[in-house]
């Protein structure tokens, strides 16, 4: 199973991204999707979670900021980031379950620029 992330980027603050993360491989279905972030000098640290059936986590950091939605036929997972701030620059890895067992993307950068 692979997971490759897109969308990070360069925005100033106040501005907006979106991620993507598309599963591929032999999975028969995919369970909980998520994404994390790390900063610098940063553990990482859990954003957002998005079970199959649809219910939806957020880090208090992000409430009201963030959005996780996800693709169950295109095994995508999204994340719509606005009102970004320079606090939210980190690499955003996305994870996976499927089949008992967790899958990490390698990252995408998102840099906010005060």
């Amino acid at each position: 199973v692979q997971l490759v992330e897109s969308g990070g980027g360069l925005v100033q603050a106040g501005g907006s991204l979106r991620l993507s993360c598309a599963a591929s491989g032999s999975i028969f279905s995919i369970n909980d999707m998520g994404w994390y972030r790390q900063a610098p000098g940063a553990q990482r640290e859990s954003v957002a979670r998005i079970t199959r059936s649809g219910s939806t986590y957020y880090a208090d950091s992000v409430k009201g900021r963030f959005t996780i939605s996800r693709d169950n036929a295109k095994k995508t997972v999204y994340l719509q980031m606005n009102s970004l701030q320079p606090g939210d620059t980190a690499v955003y890895y996305c994870k996976a379950a499927a089949g008992g067992m967790y899958y990490w993307g390698k990252g995408t950068l998102v840099t906010v620029s005060s």
